[in-house]
C-alpha cells in the first residue's frame, strides 16, 4: 500500500500510485496525481492540477503546484506537469501556468534540480538538465535538453536556452543562449563552447569540430547574425555525422525572439 505518514494530509481525491511514499506533515491537494515509485519528503505542499510521474525523489520543504506569481491569474484551471526520474532538492518552488500562454508549466525527465530553484509559470524544462542552487526561471523560460545552469543565476522572462548550453555561476541571462555555448557574467558574455559537457556526452571528434565551426561563425568572424546563420546552414552538407547538431543550431537561431547572447 501507499506509504503515507500518519501526520501527512492527503486529500481523498488525490491519485497516488500504491508505491508512492509521503513524508511527515506533507499536504497533497485533491487534483494531484503521483506516479509509481515517487518519494515525497516531509513538510512539502503539493497542490493545484499537478501531475508528477514515476520514480521522482522530492526532498523536504518543497512547494509544488502553487498558483503563479502573476497578477493576471484569477484562479483558472491551469497545470503543472513533471515527468519521471527527477531529483528535486529542498525549498524549490514550481508554479502552475497562466491562461493565454498554454496554461501549463512542464518539467521533463532525469533532471537534477538543486535547492531553492524557482520554476515560474509556463516554463518548459526539458530533460537531463542540471539547475544548481538558487537558479531562478522567470515566466515562459525554455530550457532544452542537457542545459546546465550555475548557482545564483537568474533567467529573464521568455528567454530560451539551447541544448547542451552551460550558464556559469551568478549570471544574469536576458538574451537567448544558443545551443552548445558556454556563457556567464552580468552582463552576460559568451566564453566559448561547452566542450567539457560535450565530451562527457560522448560527442565524436567530428561533431565537436562542427560545434567549434558554428561557434567561430557566430562569434569570431565578425559576421552579421543573418550571414552567420546562412553559413551554419551550409555546414549540414559537409558531414552526415554532425548534420543533426547543425539542425539544432539552425532551428534555435531561426526561432530566437530576444536576440542571442553574443
Amino acid at each position: 500500500m501507499t506509504q503515507i505518514h500518519a501526520t501527512a494530509l492527503v486529500d481523498p481525491a488525490a491519485e497516488l500510485d500504491s508505491s508512492v511514499t509521503v513524508g511527515p506533515y506533507t499536504v497533497i491537494g485533491p487534483h494531484v496525481k503521483v506516479g509509481a515509485g515517487t518519494t515525497i519528503g516531509a513538510h512539502c505542499v503539493i497542490e493545484g492540477r499537478t501531475t508528477i510521474g514515476a520514480h521522482n525523489r522530492i526532498f523536504q520543504f518543497n512547494s509544488i503546484g502553487a498558483v503563479p506569481q502573476d497578477k493576471k491569474y484569477a484562479g483558472e484551471p491551469t497545470e503543472l506537469r513533471i515527468g519521471d526520474h527527477n531529483t528535486i532538492r529542498e525549498f524549490c518552488t514550481f508554479n502552475l501556468g497562466v491562461p493565454g500562454a498554454g496554461g501549463v508549466t512542464t518539467v521533463g525527465h532525469h533532471n537534477w534540480i538543486m535547492a531553492y530553484t524557482h520554476i515560474a509559470h509556463d516554463c518548459h524544462v526539458a530533460n537531463h538538465t542540471t539547475l544548481a542552487n538558487n537558479t531562478t526561471l522567470a515566466g515562459h523560460v525554455h530550457l532544452a535538453d542537457w542545459v546546465t545552469v550555475g548557482g545564483l543565476t537568474g533567467i529573464h522572462q521568455f528567454v530560451s536556452v539551447g541544448a547542451h548550453a552551460m550558464i556559469g555561476f551568478a549570471s544574469a541571462v536576458s538574451q537567448d543562449v544558443p545551443p552548445f555555448m558556454l556563457v556567464d557574467g552580468n552582463p552576460l558574455a559568451v566564453r566559448g563552447l561547452n566542450l567539457v559537457g560535450l565530451k562527457r556526452r560522448d560527442f565524436s571528434a567530428a561533431r565537436i569540430a562542427a560545434v567549434k565551426q558554428m561557434h567561430k561563425l557566430l562569434y569570431r568572424q565578425g559576421l552579421t547574425l543573418e550571414a552567420a546563420r546562412a553559413a551554419i546552414d551550409a555546414l549540414a552538407a559537409e558531414s552526415n555525422e554532425s548534420a543533426g547538431d547543425v539542425e539544432v543550431m539552425s532551428r534555435f537561431l531561426a526561432s530566437a525572439t530576444r536576440g542571442i547572447a553574443r
